[in-house]
């Protein structure tokens, strides 16, 4: 039975979508060359070709929809805004809500590997009191949810819809998991709905450094802080343009498969655990998977606009709502614990792991499994 106000949705790309991509793709006009042996000016033109070959003569878009869509969908409406959601039940009894909201440039793609382990341990080998009943929102503006038509829609907005539409699926207490835009939106729920957190997971924890802390810096912190300027150097110029700009970005993004892939892939290289090479890492479908969600409903400038509308607002106040935290060696950011811990007031669980970076669901969605389920055991009552 679908949920009042829900109504149930099923991605179904027209044909004539798909001719037209593969025809832009065909005739893409393209640069020269880049002047360098790697990746520092940007994606280099042979591995973006490649890519585009692919995508154009052998990916198989009804294919991999299908498996978007073994997983129940709806769209609803929130705030004159309609917005798309994965809502999969858990079969154990007592499992815990969790909504997971995804960034940029992700999509609920990043979520397919971790639905079914999270919603149904006892199926993947795990323990049925480790279970949960997953949401995971398409951000506004992003796949399938509406594209905003005014301004107001930043991380704030996202977090109170969020809470309208885990009511309208009747969870009242639930926890929250996110990286990227959406640890941010989820930071914005503990911040607005603490009474109804149960807990808070991020797998990107954005912190200020103390950089004059009492007995001074370790080691991991200076690294931090070396990373933090080398990616405000040679790493910000996409979040400069999205949070003036992303009106202009959107035209070219949203006429040129070959450019929204290039403005999404770049990400995927430098901010996973790839060593710059995100097909090897990831596979060409599943990166494929995720531009189609942006080509598919053009939403170049939209998704963009989340930077215009939440880039420069104020850092969160002091959260008590009970929190864990999973840092991956290849985050932008890595900070450490004690500093996390000016910002988390009921730190229960931090990990620091051996392996992965900015995208935790799809890189490594077993840790991030694991990591989800020892968290929410200390809050499960």
């Amino acid at each position: 039975m679908t949920a009042p106000g829900l109504e149930p949705f099923t991605v179904d790309v027209a044909p004539a979508v798909l001719d037209d991509l593969r025809e832009r793709l065909r005739r893409t006009r393209w640069p020269e060359d880049e002047p360098v042996a790697d990746w520092s000016q940007g994606v280099p033109a042979a591995y973006l070709r490649d890519l585009c070959r692919y995508w154009a003569e052998e990916y198989d878009w009804p294919a991999r929809q299908q498996l978007l869509n073994r997983f129940p969908q709806y769209r609803t409406t929130v705030d004159g805004l309609g917005i798309h959601l994965i809502h999969v039940p858990s079969p154990h009894p007592g499992a815990m809500p969790l909504v997971l909201t995804h960034g940029w440039p992700g999509s609920v793609v990043e979520f397919l590997d971790v639905i079914g382990p999270l919603t149904d341990p006892v199926a993947h080998g795990g323990d049925a009191r480790d279970a949960f009943s997953v949401v995971c929102p398409s951000l506004p503006g992003y796949g399938w949810s509406d594209r905003p038509a005014r301004t107001g829609w930043g991380v704030e907005a996202i977090a109170a819809a969020w809470a309208e539409i885990m009511s309208r699926l009747g969870y009242q207490r639930f926890g929250a998991q996110g990286g990227d835009w959406g640890a941010e939106v989820t930071r914005a729920l503990a911040d607005a709905f603490p009474d109804r957190l149960t807990g808070i997971h991020l797998n990107m924890v954005t912190v200020r450094p103390d950089r004059e802390p009492e007995g001074g810096l370790t080691d991991a912190e200076q690294r931090a802080l070396g990373r933090l300027a080398e990616h405000r150097e040679q790493g910000t110029g996409y979040s400069t343009q999205q949070a003036t700009r992303p009106q202009t970005l959107g035209y070219g993004l949203t006429d040129s498969p070959a450019g929204q892939l290039a403005w999404i892939l770049e990400k995927f290289a430098v901010w996973a655990d790839c060593d710059l090479d995100p097909v090897a890492a990831l596979g060409a479908d599943r990166l494929l998977d995720n531009a189609m969600l942006y080509w598919v409903p053009a939403t170049a400038a939209s998704s963009a606009r989340l930077y215009r509308e939440s880039f420069r607002r104020p850092g969160w106040p002091p959260t008590s709502v009970p929190t864990g935290a999973a840092i991956f060696p290849h985050e932008i950011v890595t900070p450490s614990r004690r500093w996390a811990e000016r910002a988390f007031l009921d730190l229960r669980r931090w990990s620091e792991l051996p392996a992965g970076g900015h995208f935790a669901a799809l890189e490594q969605p077993d840790v991030l499994v694991a990591e989800v389920r020892a968290f929410f055991r200390t809050v499960r009552i």
